[in-house]
């Protein structure tokens, strides 16, 4: 019995501490798995058209409505979370991995290399991260994947200049001091030393990224710089919408409000990572 009390206390303060990342953490998860497995969710063709129904309200068959071709809105905002979502993803792992490369190389080497590669950094950070993506989208083309290519582009001078932070506190730790005394190689003190030890702010920047890819790949497909116009895509649809919103108004506002709840949940999961693994907020709330 009082296994059972102590359990369902421990459960009652780790849910008083982390509600609010729970939740979001919930509810990101259940629109990842509803877009993942859209074809058996979906309940019609979501490029399907029907005239005769355009513009239908919600209602028991349409539960988000119709728009102007009579395509089933829910239908679409499923399915309209794959490009989102796939882009956003794709661009926030491809950041971390190069921004990594550029942090740990500038931190641990140092010198004129790092010299190079922080004034590099600088030079893209002077572009706000939209305006850049869309400047990479103007350039290379309209297409999903150089929607990716911009995002994550954009994105890597803000996890290398974090990185570079990291390592620069952790080469003159003592156990990296003492491993390189030791005669262990740069690669092995990198790998077994310094990269286990940055994870944590590295994971709690990434989550946060990863709302703002999503805000960013939603407003390049809005303004057309990214899936082809008709695609089942959160941005597009709010722009094909947005001149409906007094004569048609669910046409817009269900994909506008997916994406809304899509963000802060991010955001709020990522708040809950950062108190869970910083460990001076853990030591505040202890």
């Amino acid at each position: 019995m009082r296994r059972e009390r102590r359990a369902f206390t421990r459960i009652g303060a780790f849910w008083r501490r982390y509600d609010i990342a729970l939740v979001g953490g919930s509810v990101f998860a259940f629109i990842l798995l509803i877009t993942i497995f859209a074809s058996a969710v979906a309940p019609f063709d979501p490029m399907g058209r029907n005239i005769k129904n355009r513009f239908a309200p919600p209602s028991s068959a349409n539960i988000f409505g119709t728009d102007q071709l009579g395509r089933d809105v829910f239908s679409r905002v499923i399915y309209g979370g794959r490009p989102i979502l796939s882009a956003s993803f794709s661009a926030v792992f491809a950041a971390l991995a190069l921004g990594m490369v550029i942090g740990v190389a500038g931190g641990y080497i140092g010198g004129p290399l790092d010299t190079g590669l922080m004034r590099l950094m600088d030079v893209m950070l002077s572009f706000p991260s939209i305006l850049l993506a869309i400047l990479i989208v103007a350039t290379l083309g309209v297409g999903q994947l150089n929607v990716t290519v911009a995002i994550g582009f954009s994105m890597v001078p803000i996890f290398a200049r974090l990185v570079r932070s990291i390592v620069i506190t952790l080469v003159h730790e003592e156990y990296v001091l003492a491993a390189r005394s030791l005669g262990a190689s740069d690669g092995h003190t990198i790998w077994r030393h310094i990269l286990p030890n940055m994870l944590p702010p590295i994971i709690v920047q990434a989550s946060a990224m990863l709302a703002v890819a999503i805000g960013t790949a939603s407003a390049l497909n809005f303004i057309g710089l990214g899936v082809e116009p008709g695609t089942p895509d959160w941005g597009m649809m709010v722009a094909e919408g947005q001149r409906l919103i007094f004569d048609a108004p669910h046409v817009p506002l269900f994909p506008g409000l997916v994406i809304t709840i899509t963000v802060l949940s991010v955001n709020y999961m990522g708040d809950g990572l950062r108190d869970r693994l910083d460990p001076k907020l853990r030591r505040q709330g202890a």
